[in-house]
């Protein structure tokens, strides 16, 4: 492991742990290259992507600190929900709204590369953490792919765990847009009043072919999005 995945890795257990709550000041760059026995520029680095992940906060002359532990997602990652809920040592619940085995919308047909009208497998799911809702999954799936989808325990385990499981996922694709939500996701999201949401329209493919297209609902109050992209230089 690189020595600033490292420091990273030993950041996520303090978190992880509750050892290091919400606002808990986080070790400064010189302290964790003495720590480590590595240079500043690696802590910086280690530092810095934590902070794009919107797992710390980084401010000029006060230090760095754990951020607020509002629900938080990594961009362009696919991960699956429970555990980044667990990492901020929070409780995960699901609640299944439908299960269900429809014919394809002409939307989803061609997200799914199938017929106008073949069956698909559809699931809607309210995610939980710490007793609120911050996501609700609405998944069609590719029943020729994944036949045993609807015969699950979501209540256990994600779809997100059993689609990795049965059937390894090579691509993916997002499409990320603000919306206001329906009265029906408001209702899945326990909204006492219309609110902006992150919503989240990933398609998932594997060796065989497009596995599933969800849509992910965010209430903008409770979820924040961030990542980090390393870029090779040219030649």
């Amino acid at each position: 492991m690189a020595k600033f995945a490292t420091i990273k890795e030993y950041i996520y257990k303090k978190i992880e742990s509750g050892e290091w709550p919400e606002y808990h000041p986080v070790s400064s760059e010189n302290v964790l290259a003495e720590t480590f026995s590595v240079s500043r520029m690696t802590a910086r680095r280690a530092l810095h992507e934590l902070s794009e992940e919107g797992l710390v906060t980084r401010t000029r002359g006060s230090g760095t600190f754990v951020a607020p532990l509002k629900s938080q997602s990594a961009l362009l990652t696919i991960r699956n929900i429970a555990d980044e809920i667990r990492l901020r040592n929070h409780r995960h619940h699901a609640v299944v709204q439908i299960l269900e085995r429809v014919p394809a919308p002409k939307s989803i047909a061609a997200a799914l590369q199938l017929a106008v009208g073949a069956e698909v497998l559809h699931s809607v799911i309210t995610h939980f953490e710490n007793g609120q809702p911050v996501q609700v999954e609405d998944r069609y799936v590719n029943p020729e792919l994944v036949p045993a989808y609807l015969d699950q325990d979501y209540t256990q385990s994600t779809p997100h765990e059993y689609l990795c499981e049965v059937t390894p996922l090579t691509e993916a694709s997002h499409l990320i847009e603000a919306v206001l939500p329906s009265e029906q996701l408001m209702q899945w999201l326990e909204l006492d009043e219309p609110e902006p949401c992150l919503q989240i329209q990933r398609r998932t493919s594997g060796r065989e072919g497009v596995v599933s297209q969800a849509t992910l609902t965010h209430p903008g109050s409770r979820f924040r999005l961030g990542g980090h992209m390393t870029f090779k230089p040219s030649h």
